[in-house]
């Protein structure tokens, strides 16, 4: 399963990036990935990883995503694994004219993911996926770190 969207922030890339990278700011404005604890002094470095919850249909689900690489203001991806599931998440950013598209791109495979949706809420992940962009956006173009 692939679920991909796609947001434009009309913000200056360096703002975006900074508030997208600095993990210690989540708490501020990410509703969706909670509770975000950093294993090094460093979160969004490639080789290290970070542990959150997400909570589908109120359902809280603790991961650890293993950041696997970091290109400054274009690309951050991570990896996690839960309940059978991997997940390879990919987001992108680019500077078009005065704005900043970011597109989230993650690949779900697994056993669960087959045999949706009795086992898999992809609807649910599709929506907390949209929110998070969208909360990045309100972040970004109000000056929120």
């Amino acid at each position: 399963m692939v679920i991909e969207k796609t947001v434009h922030i009309h913000s200056h890339i360096d703002k975006v990036w900074k508030t997208f990278i600095d993990l210690t700011c989540w708490v501020n404005w990410n509703t969706v990935l909670k509770d975000v604890k950093c294993t090094g002094d460093q979160c969004l470095m490639e080789g290290t990883s970070f542990s959150c919850r997400v909570d589908p249909y109120d359902i809280a689900v603790n991961f650890t995503a293993n950041v696997e690489e970091v290109i400054p203001k274009k690309r951050v991806v991570w990896s996690a694994r839960k309940f059978g599931i991997s997940a390879h998440h990919e987001f992108t950013f680019e500077e078009i004219d005065n704005e900043v598209r970011v597109t989230s791109r993650e690949v779900l495979s697994g056993l669960p993911v087959i045999v949706p949706p009795l086992f898999f809420p992809g609807g649910e992940i599709r929506k907390m996926t949209q929110k998070l962009l969208w909360d990045l956006k309100e972040a970004a173009e109000a000056g929120l770190p």
